[in-house]
C-alpha cells in the first residue's frame, strides 16, 4: 500500500509518500513518471498540501437513494449519473480552512468518496476500468445550497475558492467493498454509509464519464454524497472519515478575515 501527498517544505513544493515515521520525496507525480527518492522529511516539518493536481475534477450529483429523496434538486433516481465540474481553484488541502463567502446563504457539507485517474483514456469499458485507477482519497464536495437552487445549475454554488477540500492523501491498495463512509461535525455523526450503496459504482462512473469526455492522469472524480448533507457555521470543523483510508478534517471560518487580493 503506498500513500501518496503533496507538501510544503522550506519554500520548496514536492510529490512524496506518506509513511510511518516520515515523508518520503518523490521525484515528480507518480503518474508522470516520478519516482521515490533516498530524501525524507520528519512529518512535523512539513506543511500538507493537496495531494492531488487535477487538469480536472469531475463530481456525480444525486448517486446515492437516499441523498436523492432529501434533495430539492431531483424529484426521483436518476437514470444515467448526473455530472458536473468543479474548479480545480476550489482545492484545499487537509487540515485547511474552509472559507463562508458572505451574502450566499446556506453552506452545505457533502463527504464524498474520490477517485484518483492514473492511466488515461477514453471510452473506458466498466470492467476494464481498475488500471486507470491511481488511487482514492477523501473529498469534501461543498456546496452553496441556495446558490444551487438559485442558479438552477451547479457551477457557481460548488466552485468558490475552498470549496474542495481533498486528502489526506491518495492511497493506491484499499478495499472499497468492506469500507465505510462518515461525516462529522463537531464530532456529531452527521452522514454515514457503505459503499454498495452507490447507484452507479466506480467502473459505471468511469465508463460514463470517458464516454464524454478524456480522462488524463491526475483527474480527480467525485462519486456522491450519501444522505445527511447539512449546513456548516463559522468555527465548526468536519471530520470526513472512510474506513482504511483515514481522515480528512478541515475547519470553518466565515469570509472577512481572508486577503481579498489573492
Amino acid at each position: 500500500m503506498t500513500r501518496f501527498v503533496r507538501f510544503a517544505h522550506q519554500g520548496g513544493t514536492y510529490w512524496g509518500t506518506h509513511e510511518s515515521d516520515c515523508v518520503r520525496r518523490w521525484g515528480g507525480p507518480p503518474y508522470a513518471g516520478g519516482v521515490s527518492t533516498a530524501r525524507t522529511y520528519a512529518l512535523d516539518s512539513v506543511t500538507w498540501l493537496p495531494p492531488v493536481v487535477p487538469g480536472k475534477i469531475v463530481a456525480v450529483g444525486l448517486n446515492y437513494a437516499p441523498h436523492v429523496a432529501e434533495s430539492a434538486s431531483a424529484d426521483r433516481i436518476p437514470d444515467e449519473p448526473v455530472l458536473f465540474l468543479k474548479a480545480p481553484t476550489a482545492l484545499l488541502a487537509p487540515g485547511g480552512t474552509i472559507i463562508l463567502p458572505e451574502d450566499v446563504g446556506r453552506v452545505d457539507y457533502e463527504g464524498e468518496l474520490g477517485v484518483v485517474i492514473g492511466q488515461g483514456g477514453r471510452l473506458i469499458r466498466p470492467e476494464g476500468a481498475a488500471p486507470h485507477i491511481l488511487g482514492w482519497t477523501i473529498v469534501n464536495d461543498v456546496t452553496a445550497r441556495d446558490l444551487q437552487k438559485k442558479d438552477k445549475q451547479w457551477t457557481r454554488a460548488k466552485g468558490f475558492d475552498t470549496f474542495c477540500p481533498v486528502g489526506p492523501w491518495v492511497q493506491t491498495e484499499w478495499d472499497l467493498a468492506r469500507s465505510r463512509l462518515s461525516t462529522r461535525v463537531n464530532g456529531q455523526v452527521r452522514q454515514e454509509t457503505t459503499f454498495d450503496q452507490m447507484i452507479f459504482p466506480v467502473p459505471q462512473l468511469i465508463a460514463f464519464i470517458s464516454r464524454v469526455m478524456t480522462l488524463h492522469p491526475g483527474d480527480l472524480i467525485l462519486t456522491g454524497t450519501p444522505a445527511g448533507v447539512g449546513p456548516l457555521t463559522s468555527g465548526d470543523r468536519v471530520d470526513i472519515e472512510v474506513s482504511g483510508l483515514g481522515v480528512l478534517s478541515n475547519s470553518v471560518q466565515l469570509e472577512g478575515n481572508r486577503n481579498k487580493d489573492i
